[in-house]
């Protein structure tokens, strides 16, 4: 089941560098290579805030 519908997450960007988003277990991934935060959905509520965000390993 997605996280999000997929017209919301079609206008979701990356807030730091605003690349698209990609969902990955209960995150959004940064699709830049060079940026690519995960911000955590919580309740079904996108967290875009850089401040949230994990760098993946």
């Amino acid at each position: 089941m997605p996280l999000l519908e997929p017209s919301l997450l079609d206008i979701l960007a990356c807030p730091a560098c605003h690349a698209p988003l990609k969902e990955q277990d209960t995150e959004l991934l940064c699709t830049d290579q060079n940026c690519g935060l995960a911000y955590p959905v919580r309740d079904g509520i996108p967290v875009l805030l850089v401040d949230e965000a994990r760098r993946p390993a």
